[in-house]
């Protein structure tokens, strides 16, 4: 196993149910060893979120903090089955990181053809980098096109941490990370791992997946965790160290 030195989707209290601050989920990230931080907060269609203007000021935000790279984003909310996302591109283009997935108290979906034709969609849009817990059970997907379609884009598919919480009650998640990472190691797909930390202390926390990891022989070259500079050219985001 090599050592995680990037965790691109994390919450802080910003987000309205997370209970950490963006400085302690930096100090945090630094004590682990981290070289690269994304702080996603929820898009607007998310009960008790940051306001629009939140995204509009991130420009005040270091992206360096204790010596941690900070990529300040959004987990925009994917609504329906068309892939319309919930922040608008005045405020896409204003992010270091944009990641979206789809939550079911926001998500309006259809039949397993028409969510997947919806993530493709979204998949393809420049603008996304990441597409957040795809294997959550929030919607019926038929996983091998959106597999396909993350290598063809260079978008990464994530496989959740906290989306196997056993409090969360995702009943399928286990089994669809399970495909995800089938098909991404047959497809030679990229993938990241996601903590979907809410409080500092689940930073770079990924103890629920390494078992799906060692049952799928996962390849550690498919796991975009382990090397910042790659991780930034393949998603396109600037290197400030380049």
């Amino acid at each position: 196993m090599k050592k995680i030195l990037i965790d691109a989707h994390t919450h802080t209290i910003a987000s309205g149910h997370a209970y950490s601050s963006l400085q302690e989920m930096a100090r945090a990230a630094a004590d682990k060893g981290l070289q690269a931080l994304g702080i996603t907060e929820h898009g607007p269609s998310i009960p008790g979120t940051c306001p629009l203007l939140y995204f509009k000021n991130m420009f005040v935000v270091p992206r360096k903090m204790y010596g941690v790279r900070l990529l300040m984003g959004c987990e925009i909310n994917i609504l329906d089955t068309q892939g319309t996302l919930d922040l608008d591109e005045e405020y896409m283009g204003r992010l270091d990181l944009a990641t979206a997935g789809m939550h079911a108290n926001c998500w309006k979906g259809g039949s397993k053809e028409e969510n997947t034709e919806g993530l493709l969609r979204v998949i393809r849009n420049p603008r996304i980098h990441i597409i957040c817990h795809p294997g959550d059970g929030t919607a019926d997907l038929d996983f091998e096109p959106l597999v396909i379609a993350a290598k063809e884009t260079h978008t990464l598919l994530e496989i959740n941490n906290h989306s196997l919480a056993p409090e969360r009650h995702r009943n399928a998640a286990r089994e669809n990370s399970l495909e995800l990472l089938r098909l991404c190691k047959r497809h030679e797909t990229p993938l990241i791992l996601g903590s979907d930390a809410h409080i500092s202390f689940q930073i770079a926390d990924y103890e629920r997946l390494w078992p799906l990891l060692a049952e799928t022989e996962f390849p550690d070259e498919l796991i975009m965790n382990y090397q910042a500079k790659r991780f930034y050219t393949y998603l396109g985001i600037p290197d400030l160290q380049a």
